[in-house]
């Protein structure tokens, strides 16, 4: 049988893979550092396959760069040999909440979850450091290979999860804050559903760097917009520059796929419905595109004749006499045509009478929201306050981003009718995993969160968060923000449970706390040709001997990719411990003293998958019958062993 890999996966064999499907003859091999051959891309062949005239040399591009790329882009494929530890004590309905708290570097975490869920997350929104000169970033070792890269990740990282400070004194001021944002973006993209959509928060300083970055990640024709959101607070002042009191959330989605919800209409909404016929209430909107994005050139096949009532054939022609284009294609049209959704006006002009086409709109359907200027939305120092009073009055984190934003920003991307992944690898006071919980309890949804924040060290020199480390000792917990935002949702869920448990009995508060940390697996199990004769008998065993049962399943779920949030349960069969996860999808036995007596009654069960220690059966003559066992009773079975 085969054993699990237990680490993340190799983002560069993946994409020569890819490659290798599209065009056989750019794979090649090459030598190693170690001499061992390899697989690699042909690149001037590559280059030649995509190029429609002869490709000799570089050529000039439009393209981004920086100081740091080719490296923040190797490091961003590279596995690592890290695992997630499930932390019972610190989650909230472990066995059968949907959330996740995921705590540790949100680089590995991007990398961890990379099979698990790829393509399943419906929407990630962010808020990184905007690089104001007095923000912290992510320290990325990206000096040492792959290789170097993957071997220490095995290990026991002493450091810990290092941020710098970003002055502008520092020569690669904009270079370090990409080849921080850059890698994580790609790992992002990763995980989107081909439907998913990114918002990422950001200032005035480096929204210049993050439209070029994402532009090249997600694609210049995937970006759906730039938000401007007053904030309410003036930062910075003084005769050099101009203050600034907005926000910026760029929007990019993953594919043409994604489509803006609607908003629930309030009073102004209602009223502009100004017309009504036997359906009811509606308003019209011209046909003909307006606005940007508005020529034939934008989208060549929303340019058709359509027929007036009178017979003539008409095309959409704007004013100036340009071509324009409709809002939709030929097939929608018609089909709108069908539904009684087109209305047609004759409107006098310069004496002459002209057919002008429109397409009505019910009450009842939803207002799209398409302004990228927000305003009627809570500010800072209200979502300040409002965080004040979840922590008993006390200011524990500055500059929290307001629940309304976050929940417009659900209400727009994700419907209540599906449940969805919602992703945040930037928490930092837990906003996103609060406006989940409140938007599910508004509209009854289904949402799921996945949390990312790193164990950041709080500091006795700033003031808000020397109240933070004071709240943090009171309670018996770590002085780190994660701890802070961990509390927050506990808070909050429990605050909107209570509130609404009448209207809302099932909603979920709850959230699974997984660690990041070294793999369970010792160094021998991904080096075997390194260990020595005399090394052998102590390494009989290869899983860490501080190391739970729980932990070497997460990371047997993370390894088959099976999603981290479904319910576990355990059994005792013929006296051991078995998990079973969503009930037969995975079955999984640590123990040793495995016997065929076991694995007769385990098959019984006809798990999709099963998995055992590999030094937990109590012979090898067992060990090899395993397979035989399960052939018999539960063909379907797919079995491994750690």
């Amino acid at each position: 049988m085969d054993k699990l890999k237990m680490h993340s996966p190799d983002l560069t064999e993946a994409n020569i893979a890819k490659l290798a499907e599209l065009f056989p003859n750019c794979v090649t091999e090459a030598k190693d550092a170690k001499g061992e051959p390899r697989k690699v891309i042909d690149f001037d062949l590559l280059r030649q396959e995509l190029a429609s005239s002869i490709v000799e040399g570089p050529q000039e591009r439009y393209q981004l760069n920086w100081p740091g790329k080719r490296e923040a882009l190797l490091t961003a494929n590279a596995p690592i040999a890290r695992t997630l530890r499930p932390c019972r004590e610190e989650s909230v309905d472990f066995d059968s909440t949907q959330n996740l708290f995921i705590e540790g570097d949100n680089l590995d975490a991007l990398k961890l979850l990379q099979e698990t869920y790829l393509n399943k997350v419906k929407l990630i929104y962010i808020d990184p450091p905007y690089n104001t000169g007095n923000d912290f970033i992510y320290a990325d070792d990206f000096a040492e290979d792959a290789e170097t890269y993957f071997g220490r990740s095995a290990q026991k990282d002493e450091s810990g999860n290092r941020l710098i400070a970003n002055t502008e004194a520092n020569g690669r001021f904009h270079s370090d804050w990409v080849s921080m944002i850059y890698p994580r973006l790609k790992l992002a993209r990763n995980l989107l559903r081909d439907d998913g959509v990114i918002f990422i928060s950001i200032g005035d300083e480096e929204i210049h760097n993050l439209r070029r970055a994402a532009d090249e990640v997600f694609g210049e024709m995937n970006y759906r917009g730039t938000i401007a959101r007053a904030t309410g607070t003036r930062m910075g002042s003084g005769n050099t520059r101009i203050s600034s009191e907005i926000d910026f959330v760029v929007i990019y989605a993953k594919s043409d796929l994604y489509e803006f919800q609607s908003l629930p209409m309030g009073d102004e909404d209602v009223a502009i419905y100004d017309q009504q016929d036997e359906r009811g209430r509606y308003l019209t909107r011209s046909l003909r595109r307006t606005g940007g994005e508005n020529r034939r050139e934008d989208r060549p096949t929303m340019y058709y004749p359509i027929t007036t009532p009178g017979g003539q054939a008409i095309y959409p022609i704007a004013p100036e006499g340009w071509e324009s284009r409709w809002v939709c294609g030929k097939d929608k049209y018609e089909e709108l045509l069908r539904a009684g959704l087109i209305e047609w006006k004759q409107v006098q002009k310069e004496g002459v009478s002209r057919w002008q086409v429109y397409q009505k709109h019910y009450l009842g359907e939803g207002l799209k929201y398409s302004s990228n200027l927000w305003v009627g939305v809570e500010g800072n120092k209200k979502a300040t306050r409002d965080l004040n009073q979840i922590f008993d009055g006390r200011k524990v984190f500055d500059h929290p981003k307001p629940i309304e934003v976050l929940q417009r920003i659900l209400m727009i991307s994700t419907s209540a009718k599906e449940e969805c992944v919602i992703m945040d690898f930037f928490s930092g006071s837990g906003t996103t995993a609060h406006a989940v919980i409140k938007q599910n309890c508004d509209d009854n949804g289904k949402r799921k969160f996945i949390a990312v924040q790193l164990p950041e060290a709080l500091s006795s020199d700033n003031r808000t968060q020397q109240v933070a480390l004071e709240f943090c000792d009171a309670l018996g917990k770590p002085r780190t923000i994660a701890e802070i935002c961990k509390e927050r949702i506990r808070r909050a869920g429990k605050k909107i449970g209570s509130e609404n448990a009448i209207t809302a009995p099932n909603l979920d508060t709850g959230f699974r706390v997984l660690k990041i940390d070294s793999s369970n697996m010792k160094e021998v199990y991904y080096t075997p040709d390194a260990v020595t004769q005399e090394a052998l008998p102590g390494l009989v065993d290869n899983i860490r001997a501080d190391r739970t049962a729980e932990d070497l399943l997460f990371q047997v779920l993370l390894d088959w990719g099976v999603d981290l949030a479904l319910p576990i349960s355990q059994q005792t069969i013929a006296g051991k411990t078995v998990f079973f996860v969503d009930g037969n999808a995975l079955a999984a036995c640590f123990e040793t003293g495995i016997d065929e007596d076991f694995v007769k009654q385990l098959a019984a069960h006809k798990p999709l998958r099963a998995v055992f220690r590999d030094a937990g059966f109590v012979s090898d003559s067992v060990k090899i019958n395993v397979e035989q066992v399960f052939k018999l009773l539960s063909p379907a079975t797919e079995i491994k062993t750690l």
